[in-house]
């Protein structure tokens, strides 16, 4: 495992774009963009892109034929059971008012949503949000590094690639399972929740591919709006630089509509 993380970081180094020289403007151009290892990306993104063709798009378009309902259904659960990690990072990002939300959320949905298939406290006023370990570095002034584009895992900076790490360490379920023998639960969690991810995002990326001269830079640019979206709750960022496409492109999340960063609670942004 080691030896294959090696190499992965020698072949990222070596196939590293230069910033182009002598050229102002196209300098400037090349920071912004901050994907020093573009080839690189590049070939990950083909090969994300031939895995989602022969494997998971398949599988999806079966999971498909389901009713919505239940597809919903298995999507709200999902985000139930990231409830825990969602409460450990507003508080350490000392958000007590969105931490108070998402313990009511837990608790209504747990009960009353029937174990969280149902979002019963959306309906009663509490909307979700978003939060994870890179949005909490983020807070913590964390810059997030160049752009990486990971196997399997998609877009991506070194910052949220280490907020995943903790953020599996941070969750109660894997404790769990780390002590129970039930080793099988995280391996068919992180399954079931691609399948669901790829089925919400079905219509966004098919139109997404079909509309743009490069789906990888589209990719790109929209993925560093949504996390920055994501780490200002919403209330966008004078220092964001990210091009403002037009419509709801929902990367991360696509349920997370953006009344749910501000219906009736200005939590403001993180500072």
């Amino acid at each position: 495992m080691r030896i294959s993380i090696l190499l992965f970081a020698v072949l990222t180094l070596a196939n590293c774009a230069s910033a182009p020289s002598g050229d102002a403007e196209a300098l400037a151009e090349h920071q912004k963009i901050n994907d020093p290892g573009e080839p690189t990306n590049r070939f990950i993104f083909k090969f994300n892109q031939g895995l989602d063709a022969v494997i998971i798009k398949p599988v999806t378009s079966f999971y498909r034929i389901f009713p919505e309902v239940l597809r919903t259904g298995v999507h709200n659960f999902l985000n139930n059971l990231k409830t825990p990690v969602v409460l450990i990072n507003d508080i350490l990002q000392g958000e007590a008012e969105r931490a108070g939300d998402t313990v009511m959320r837990f608790l209504i949905n747990t009960t009353v949503g029937v174990a969280g298939f149902r979002d019963q406290a959306a309906d009663w006023g509490f909307e979700p949000h978003e939060e994870d370990f890179g949005q909490t570095l983020a807070t913590w002034g964390v810059g997030e590094g160049p752009y990486i584009m990971l196997p399997l895992f998609g877009p991506s900076n070194p910052r949220d690639a280490i907020g995943k790490v903790v953020d599996f360490f941070l969750d109660p379920i894997n404790w769990w399972t780390e002590n129970s023998d039930n080793d099988w639960v995280p391996l068919t969690r992180t399954i079931i929740g691609g399948i669901d991810t790829r089925d919400q995002l079905w219509d966004v990326l098919d139109d997404l591919e079909k509309s743009s001269i490069d789906f990888y830079a589209a990719i790109r640019s929209l993925y560093r709006q949504r996390r920055n979206d994501d780490i200002s709750n919403g209330t966008g960022s004078k220092d964001n630089e990210t091009p403002n496409f037009s419509g709801d492109f929902e990367l991360a999340d696509p349920d997370d509509q953006p009344s749910n960063k501000s219906s009736g609670k200005d939590h403001g942004p993180k500072k």
